[in-house]
């Protein structure tokens, strides 16, 4: 494939923000509904890069999480935990809360319970071999900007610390890119970054947190950039 279409996706409110990359070059910038509209939009993908956790640890904490974390430095806590399945299956907050500390002896947070939906969405449509692999934003701007980041995206500062790492890196976001003000920016920032990493991906240049560690399905469970 001689200029590959890659993907980067990341979650807002009312559903994904999809940034797609050609040569390096902003192609595209998309509000989809569900992942599997992101992957209906892009079928012919080389690497869909995703900001949501994929596969689950057995009984524990993902290894890769606790990578990322370490990788990050002063923004570790950006990462969160991602609890075993059998957490998010719970039906609502207070008994994900019991099942984890039960399981793993630590709770888990609302932010984590209340990305539960996006999380299973993605893991319905994603399988073993397949296309779409677990990216983290900051973690890509970490490895962008070749040492950890001290300031937050949420800031003044921060959004223009990615947004030149993302420039010097070749992406550009064009001066519509909030699709009609639908996505909030900071999330078309982090799909962009996702989308980095998966031009990485295809051109067999990325590399993972940790080695990678198969759940149950059989894919490989690690966070890429």
């Amino acid at each position: 494939m001689t200029d590959p279409l890659v993907v980067g996706a990341d979650v807002y409110p009312q559903g994904w923000a999809a940034v797609a990359l050609r040569r390096g070059r902003v192609e595209r910038v998309v509000a989809c509904a569900t992942f599997r509209e992101v992957l209906d939009t892009f079928p012919d993908a080389a690497a869909v890069g995703v900001d949501i956790p994929i596969g689950f640890a057995l009984d524990e904490v993902r290894t890769c999480d606790l990578a990322a974390r370490k990788l990050l430095g002063p923004l570790w806590s950006s990462v969160f935990l991602t609890p075993p399945r059998r957490v998010l299956d719970a039906p609502d907050y207070p008994e994900a809360l019991e099942r984890s500390r039960a399981q793993l002896g630590v709770g888990i947070s609302r932010q984590a319970y209340g990305l539960r939906a996006r999380i299973l969405e993605v893991d319905a449509e994603v399988v073993a071999g397949d296309n779409v692999f677990e990216v983290h934003p900051e973690v890509c701007f970490r490895a962008m900007a070749g040492r950890p980041l001290t300031t937050r995206k949420a800031t003044w500062a921060g959004m223009w610390i990615r947004l030149d790492l993302l420039h010097r890196a070749g992406i550009d976001l064009p001066p519509d890119v909030g699709v009609a003000g639908l996505i909030p920016p900071a999330d078309v920032i982090d799909a962009a970054a996702a989308a980095w990493t998966a031009a990485r991906i295809a051109s067999h240049q990325a590399e993972c947190v940790a080695a990678p560690q198969n759940d149950e399905r059989g894919r490989p469970v690690t966070i890429w950039y």
